[in-house]
């Protein structure tokens, strides 16, 4: 399994700026909703990884 890291800052000014690493795809969401509940949010910007497919897969064979 990836590394999967939260990198947070607390800016001189107050504001908290945050990067969620290691999280494919829109999974990443979950984790940032918990996280702007502690203020508004000015900008979001994502980053390479959400664009990312998760290669989770399943395969099934069957005779005919």
């Amino acid at each position: 399994m990836n590394r999967q890291e939260i990198e947070i800052a607390i800016l001189p000014d107050g504001r908290i700026e945050y990067t969620i690493k290691g999280v494919k795809g829109s999974a990443c969401e979950s984790i940032s909703a918990l996280l702007e509940q502690l203020g508004q949010v000015e900008v979001e910007e994502r980053t390479g990884e959400y664009y990312d497919q998760d290669v989770t897969g399943h395969v099934s064979l069957h005779n005919a």
